[in-house]
């Protein structure tokens, strides 16, 4: 299985060794099949074959051996995941000691467990939801990352940066994966789509809460106030960066960054397969 337009870096661009990954995994053994192409691979609409390749990616990190959370939350997809990382040490290229904040982290703990494994950065990790959060603080511990990963829950799911931030921060760059649909109702219809497109009438296979999928206002609500709350208190980061799946939205934030002082605003395109989304990133 190859994994098209990935980072140089990315250890999984050449695609995946499913008889080590089962060695990783043992669990995914169950989940490998023969397709109708004579291809050895996994069915992509089965979410718990789709959890257990991921644990079996993310476990090719020796540092890391647990990564436990509830079905019904998002299984982040690894190398798209790992991507981002990659792309946020190139736009730190001259930085030495590097400190995150992740906003949203999940129950998965995703970005900082990759951040932690492939570079050794610090991170400070936010989310509204206190289930979330507990998850991930058992994930935190159970991998000994106790030291470099720091959780802060978010009490007012208005806000993004503000009530986050302490007067001592300091951050290299924030990082962001936003909600993608407007409501309840309309993340339910994507995933029907989504079912149909792989042929089946399966729940959605990537899974997903609320507060994952969907922010009022949607992806173009949640930037813009991010964006203006990244203007309130310039200095605490280097950089701002957010992934956008929304082509339209780039330009929308784009305008807004220089109503609002943004110095320099970049995108940086990003490929997986035949997914295309970019990061935003922005500084003061």
């Amino acid at each position: 299985m190859k994994n098209k337009g990935l980072h140089p870096k990315n250890r999984f661009n050449q695609g995946y060794d499913l008889d080590l990954l089962v060695k990783q995994n043992p669990k995914l053994k169950e989940f490998v099949i023969t397709n109708k192409y004579d291809a050895v691979t996994i069915d992509f609409s089965n979410p718990i074959a789709v959890k257990e390749l991921n644990k079996a990616l993310l476990f090719s990190y020796d540092t890391i051996s647990v990564w436990d959370f509830p079905n019904e939350n998002l299984c982040p997809p690894i190398p798209g995941r790992l991507d981002y990382i990659h792309h946020l040490k190139d736009l730190l290229s001259d930085e030495r000691e590097i400190k995150i904040l992740d906003i949203g982290t999940g129950a998965t703990c995703i970005y900082p467990l990759l951040g932690v494994a492939e570079y050794n950065w610090k991170f400070v990790a936010t989310d509204i939801d206190l289930d979330s959060l507990d998850t991930a603080q058992d994930i935190i511990d159970d991998n000994n990352f106790t030291d470099q990963i720091e959780l802060r829950q978010q009490f007012n799911e208005a806000h993004i940066l503000k009530d986050i931030l302490e007067d001592d921060d300091s951050f290299s760059a924030t990082m962001c994966n936003p909600p993608f649909y407007k409501s309840a109702e309309e993340a339910k219809g994507a995933n029907k789509r989504k079912s149909r497109n792989l042929g089946n009438n399966a729940i959605r296979n990537f899974s997903g809460n609320n507060n994952e999928l969907w922010y009022v206002g949607g992806e173009k609500a949640f930037l813009h106030t991010y964006l203006y709350e990244s203007s309130l208190q310039p200095k605490k980061s280097k950089w701002f960066t957010s992934l956008v799946s929304k082509k339209e939205n780039i330009d929308s934030l784009k305008s807004s960054s220089k109503k609002l002082g943004v110095k320099e605003f970049k995108v940086i395109p990003m490929q997986q397969g035949n997914k295309v989304t970019r990061i935003a990133c922005w500084r003061f």
